[in-house]
């Protein structure tokens, strides 16, 4: 009660100052945590996805299996679960650095070992030629963190592969960098790499990328929906074997779980936002929250919301207004995709219903802000989808694609409602819209549920032990490999 009257009096004396440290809080906060947006992104009902590792030759039992999903949160005085890896020497090769998925997500681990005491070193195989503000933030950041950057090529480099105890490459496209950097060294270092790949798209499956994978300790994969594709579309496109496969489901950072556990917190992101978008506070909105390109599929979304609203004045329900927000926008990015939204909105003359965000790391003031998140990436989905479980630990439903890890994630009808991908997913989307609209008590508990389900499986600590077993059975590999 003290601290929430606290912040009552902060909001009340110093409204703009407390609305301007909190967004700058948020984004010093979720620069490394978020992951969400460039994502490579089995019902989830069943009890075989909730396990969080799939291993191609079964090492691991049953028993093993349902400890490893049914993980408990210990208190804060228990061992960290990767403090085995303290005084190990880890090598982490990133194919860019920038703020999309795969380079956050590895810098996320990154934190995670040097937290623990591990050395950890990095390396980005594609920099840009000239001067970047972004990588440049990023390496700075990561040093300051105790994060050593080396350059991609050279003699420290490869040095440092040999020496190392665990390389970890990440992403697809970052197989380019073993030939060109280690070449004939290249099987020294393969029995110790681990390969955690993100990536749902078919252009990824190329030879000169993925040619040593069946020679690695182990690739490490968000999904089950991705493991198997990859499996698959290795064998019969590439006539390789994937090495063994373990499946790590994600969790939410602790920061961003403080922030949707403030009450106090979210009231005021919430009411700062909607007065910026020119929303009411009565009004409901329905958000997709991702870099707009057409395979995250918010063209689709735009016909599916304008369909709602003819569904709704057709049939007279009584609904307050309802929104549809876009966030990640980048005109400079997507011109001609962006352009056909914009011009989709002015034809159906639901401007004033639709508002387009610039894309951005602080996603927390807008997941605090609207109360449906849909997710709508198309053709195979979202590999798994950050922003799926970031939004369900603000107790929001979620309206997804049924593909990929989101339905793995989602519950449908519990948590969530599933809709097809493509076209054909249009008007189930729509009236998926008009359902939760027309009733908030659904909406509500839906939006519980997915909290509790966060709180169950999806949070830092259980990716930390998820991560923890496949690292120490890497580690094991390694060791024996070098005896």
């Amino acid at each position: 009660m003290g601290k929430q009257s606290a912040w009552v009096a902060i909001q009340k004396k110093r409204w703009p100052l407390l609305i301007l440290a909190l967004l700058s809080l948020f984004t010093a906060m979720l620069f490394f945590t978020r992951t969400s947006f460039d994502s490579c992104a089995t019902n989830s009902t069943s009890s075989a996805t909730s396990n969080s590792i799939v291993i191609n030759n079964n090492r691991f039992g049953e028993e093993e299996k349902d400890k490893f999903t049914n993980v408990q949160i210990q208190s804060k005085a228990a061992p960290n679960p990767l403090d085995f890896m303290k005084s190990k020497l880890v090598l982490l090769v990133s194919h860019e650095l920038s703020l999309s998925g795969g380079p956050l997500l590895l810098m996320e681990l990154a934190f995670l070992l040097r937290g623990v005491g591990a050395e950890v070193v990095w390396i980005t195989n594609q920099k840009p030629v000239e001067l970047d503000d972004v990588v440049y933030s990023l390496e700075h950041k990561m040093l300051d963190r105790g994060v050593k950057v080396l350059s991609a090529k050279g003699q420290k480099a490869i040095d440092t592969a040999l020496k190392a105890d665990l390389v970890i490459l990440n992403t697809a496209v970052a197989g380019k960098w073993l030939d060109a950097v280690l070449k004939e060294k290249v099987p020294h270092v393969l029995p110790k790499v681990l390969w955690w790949i993100h990536e749902m798209r078919g252009h990824y499956f190329k030879v000169e990328y993925v040619k040593h994978l069946p020679f690695v300790a182990g690739a490490m994969i968000d999904s089950h929906t991705t493991a198997e594709y990859w499996k698959n579309r290795t064998r019969e496109r590439l006539g390789i074997k994937m090495p063994e496969t373990y499946v790590v489901h994600l969790g939410n950072s602790k920061e961003l779980m403080e922030v949707a556990e403030d009450s106090v917190s979210k009231r005021i992101l919430r009411e700062h936002v909607r007065e910026s978008l020119g929303v009411r506070n009565e009004d409901l909105i329905f958000a997709i929250i991702n870099s707009v390109s057409r395979g995250k599929g918010q063209d689709l979304f735009l016909r599916s919301f304008h369909e709602s609203l003819q569904l709704i004045k057709e049939k007279k329900l009584q609904v307050p207004p309802i929104h549809a927000v876009i966030v990640g926008s980048d005109m400079n990015a997507q011109t001609k995709f962006e352009t056909e939204l914009r011009n989709f909105v002015l034809e159906k003359k639901i401007q004033d219903r639709v508002h387009f965000v610039n894309k951005t790391l602080t996603v927390a003031p807008y997941l605090a802000s609207i109360d449906v998140l849909v997710q709508n990436s198309q053709a195979r989905g979202e590999c798994f989808g950050r922003i799926t479980i970031e939004a369900m630990a603000f107790q929001l439903p979620v309206l997804g694609t049924a593909a990929g890890g989101t339905m793995e994630i989602v519950v449908n009808g519990t948590t969530g409602l599933l809709h097809p991908a493509a076209k054909e997913g249009v008007t189930p989307l729509a009236n998926n819209i008009v359902k939760l609209a027309t009733h908030v008590e659904r909406r509500l508990t839906m939006g519980k549920k997915g909290y509790e389900r966060v709180k169950e499986r999806f949070l830092e600590p259980h990716m930390s032990h998820r991560i923890a077993l496949v690292l120490k059975d890497v580690l094991q590999k390694a060791k024996s490999h070098s005896t």
